[in-house]
């Protein structure tokens, strides 16, 4: 099934069940009032959930209306956590390269996350909003999962089963902050801004074969100002599937229903696919030429960030963003 919030009833939206084509819709209010509060008590809510779908699939939900995109929140407009990986290890491969550093053995058995900033998520259509272009705007295309509740200390294998529902997300970074908040030695903070989500969730049985060892195995497409930018392989070179991101984040503590694990910027070790976020382009052309040509996000920019099934059939919805400068009120 695919779940979406609308921009209203508050700060966390009204759940709402979408058809497979994304073109139909209807309020689940009766199931459940959001997304959060389905997830709180999944096991109970899903199913009842799965009916209003395949109710609205069939034609036979009377109160059903036309889906409007631009009226929709992201599906979980805040969340109680966000946590972001860095699985794709070509993309850290040619990052630590171009700088003349080698890859730590221990990135390839132990992976790389952070704790990201998850108080809110732009909706899909929302402007990206900087107050200068010097920071450096930066989109990053990425898978991002949804878990129920997942106790601490799961292996892989159990984290598998908590993987109720899946998503794109445009983990927006601010590049020109990163290296001195890095440098400090404590992470990141205000290069990571608030990220897009797509305009829906879908379940795993969704997704059909293209969903198998907890990974997305379809291209992640991206443009910029109408002109194509990428198409990565979500499921090529991911060093570590989302069940060992989320075992890897239960280690230590329990992780609540209503988690988002991000898989990190999506990257090939082919670069003729393109790239999932500019940083990467510009580190390929270092490389290659010795200095980046592409520039950074500008005011006016328009990217696009989008999943097709083989048929090219829009599975998540678009995530469609501009970027804006930000004017305090």
């Amino acid at each position: 099934m695919k779940l979406a919030s609308l921009k209203e009833g508050g700060r966390d939206g009204t759940l709402i069940v979408v058809n497979r084509d994304l073109t139909r819709a209807v309020r689940a209010s009766g199931v459940a009032p959001t997304l959060q509060a389905a997830l709180e008590d999944w096991s109970n809510i899903a199913p009842r959930l799965n009916a209003l779908y395949e109710g609205l699939q069939a034609g036979k939900v009377a109160d059903a209306f036309d889906l409007d995109i631009d009226r929709l929140a992201s599906p979980l407009p805040r969340a109680y956590e966000f946590v972001d990986g860095s699985a794709y290890l070509p993309h850290v491969a040619r990052v630590r390269r171009a700088r003349g550093a080698e890859v730590p053995e221990s990135f390839y058995t132990d992976p790389l996350m952070y704790q990201a900033t998850s108080s809110g998520f732009l909706a899909p259509r929302d402007p990206i909003l900087a107050a200068s272009e010097d920071w450096g705007i930066d989109l990053e295309a990425e898978v991002v999962v949804v878990t129920d509740d997942v106790a601490m200390g799961v292996t892989p294998a159990q984290a598998a089963d908590h993987i109720q529902l899946i998503g794109l997300v445009n983990d927006v970074s601010l590049r020109a902050l990163i290296p001195a908040e890095l440098a400090k030695g404590f992470g990141f903070l205000q290069s990571k801004p608030r990220s897009a989500l797509s305009p829906v969730f879908v379940t795993r049985d969704e997704l059909g074969d293209a969903w198998r060892d907890s990974k997305l195995h379809l291209p992640m497409r991206t443009w910029i100002n109408g002109q194509w930018f990428g198409e990565a392989e979500a499921g090529v070179d991911m060093q570590f599937s989302f069940a060992e991101l989320i075992a890897h984040v239960a280690k230590s503590r329990p992780v609540s229903a209503g988690t988002l694990v991000g898989s990190g910027t999506i990257a090939n070790e082919d670069t003729a696919k393109g790239a999932s976020c500019l940083a990467e382009q510009r580190t390929v052309e270092t490389l290659r030429d010795g200095k980046p040509t592409t520039p950074f996000l500008r005011f006016g920019d328009r990217v696009r960030i989008e999943v097709t099934d083989k048929d090219g059939h829009s599975i998540f919805g678009a995530i469609e963003q501009v970027v804006e400068r930000y004017s305090p009120a």
